[in-house]
């Protein structure tokens, strides 16, 4: 594979994730148990894999600190959000705010945005508020801790595959380019989606 050939390969293997659709519906807590239930939740909806790939996919592009920290705003925050569902706490415009992270999210790689860490911190956290509050309100009858700790390391997975696919495009020498179409590819899929 030349260097030429890999932000094709790029682009074809996010196009080919993207289109891809689960075959099956979420996991039931009664037959495949809580834990399982939560943690294919976020691998069963192209808005929460893509934003959560994007939110890796930015930390490593903004490097040194944000490699962790920003996955963990998302991740506390998504809890947070979880909790607020799970107490009844209303929260309007989930859905919307859900699918305008994976434009933004992928906005923000496309154009390679470099912000201070609280800023930064703070953009994946508003988002990260309603998807974990979305997964609050699908949980149906799992058991809450379970449940919450299976989408939570779930959504760790994917944003550990996110700061991987940065540092492979580093380590082919594409460093920014891979990154930056596969973030513009994310904002054209939640454009799709939002029209969809």
């Amino acid at each position: 594979m030349t260097r030429r050939s890999l932000p094709l390969l790029a682009i074809a293997s996010a196009a080919m994730v993207t289109a891809a659709t689960p075959a099956l519906a979420h996991l039931s807590p009664g037959e495949h148990g809580s834990f399982a239930a939560g943690l294919s939740h976020p691998l069963f909806g192209a808005d929460h894999i893509l934003a959560m790939v994007a939110v890796g996919l930015w930390a490593w592009q903004i490097g040194g600190k944000a490699v962790v920290a920003i996955p963990s705003a998302f991740v506390v925050t998504m809890v947070a959000g979880f909790g607020l569902a799970l107490a009844g706490v209303s929260l309007p415009f989930v859905e919307p705010a859900i699918l305008a992270s994976v434009v933004a999210l992928g906005l923000l790689v496309a154009l390679a945005v470099r912000l201070p860490l609280g800023p930064s911190a703070a953009i994946v956290g508003v988002f990260a508020l309603f998807h974990g509050y979305a997964h609050g309100g699908e949980i149906g009858s799992a058991a809450q801790a379970a449940y919450g700790l299976g989408f939570a390391l779930s959504t760790i997975v994917l944003h550990l595959c996110g700061i991987a696919i940065g540092w492979t495009a580093g380590r082919l020498g594409s460093n920014l380019t891979v990154s930056r179409v596969l973030g513009g590819i994310t904002a054209l899929a939640g454009v799709a989606l939002i029209s969809g």
